[in-house]
């Protein structure tokens, strides 16, 4: 089971919206370097829902190359049909060097539990490599119940987690009680993710760790060993920037720390997306400062 911090990237681009490749590599040895346990390629923070398939492939087989084994490789994908689905799992399955598959609920059209009960079925008997489930109700409009989840866990053996990002711990609870031996659950909110491992959490897919993956590392691997003194202390001091990421649409705040912190070169991101507005960087310029 892969336990600890997975930070799901940034995908980096050029002035004129193509992927930047070197701030790629950049980012990638930043994390390695760092010790991340595994890394989530094209997901919510990667802007996978702006880039192309081909896209995707190009940018997981680059991180591939540059992480030669060291972290995780999770591929994140969004499709809200499930025969588009299918199609990309099966390109998917035929690159070496993917560990996991992160699939989020269909957004927009609303399914039933038993819709999606389907959905995750048909991808998960399609699927070579084991899976983590994706609840972000907040994006998608689309509420992944504890039931069904545990229904999949129990009826496809590489169903293998989830990512909850309700930050709901009470709903979180209930997944720590009502899973099998085998199955993680990882927060999806930093915000809340060292609550969230005190209480029986496996760890956490994080933003905040694109920039910070050494002390955010601290902070999740002291709240596995349960020390609940030291993760408060350690926490506080992220409190800052949780609320700076979220000044604006993931990724936009994050990106233009990135560049600031010489991590990226650009701090590009893709319409509908716009680059962080001004007062929005004064208040990330001075989160920036505390944590030096």
């Amino acid at each position: 089971m892969l336990r600890g911090v997975i930070t799901a990237i940034v995908t980096p681009m050029n002035q004129d919206g193509a992927i930047d490749f070197d701030s790629l590599t950049n980012l990638i040895k930043f994390q390695i370097k760092n010790g991340i346990e595994g890394l989530v390629v094209a997901g919510s923070t990667g802007e996978g829902s702006l880039l192309d398939p081909d896209e995707k492939i190009a940018v997981v087989s680059h991180i591939i190359k540059i992480n030669q084994g060291h972290a995780k490789i999770i591929m994140a994908f969004n499709d809200i049909a499930t025969s588009f689905a299918v199609e990309f799992t099966k390109k998917l399955n035929a690159i070496p060097g993917i560990d996991f598959y992160l699939v989020t609920t269909p957004a927009y059209v609303r399914p039933t539990q038993e819709g999606m009960y389907q959905h995750f079925k048909t991808i998960a008997l399609t699927s070579t490599r084991p899976i983590i489930l994706y609840n972000i109700p907040g994006r998608t409009v689309c509420d992944l119940d504890n039931q069904t989840v545990l229904r999949l866990a129990k009826d496809h053996a590489n169903i293998v987690g989830i990512k909850d990002a309700t930050g709901n711990l009470t709903r979180a609870s209930g997944l720590f009680e009502g899973r099998g031996p085998n199955f993680a659950v990882y927060s999806g909110d930093d915000k809340t993710s060292a609550e969230f491992v005190l209480n029986g959490g496996d760890g956490v897919i994080s933003v905040a760790s694109n920039l910070f993956p050494d002390k955010f590392k601290e902070l999740i691997s002291n709240a596995l060993s349960g020390n609940k003194l030291l993760v408060t202390e350690l926490n506080d001091k992220f409190l800052g920037l949780y609320k700076a990421l979220s000044l604006e649409s993931n990724p936009v705040a994050l990106k233009w720390a990135l560049s600031v912190n010489g991590i990226t070169r650009h701090e590009m991101v893709r319409l509908p997306l716009l680059p962080l507005s001004v007062s929005s960087q004064e208040q990330m310029k001075l989160v920036l400062m505390d944590l030096k």
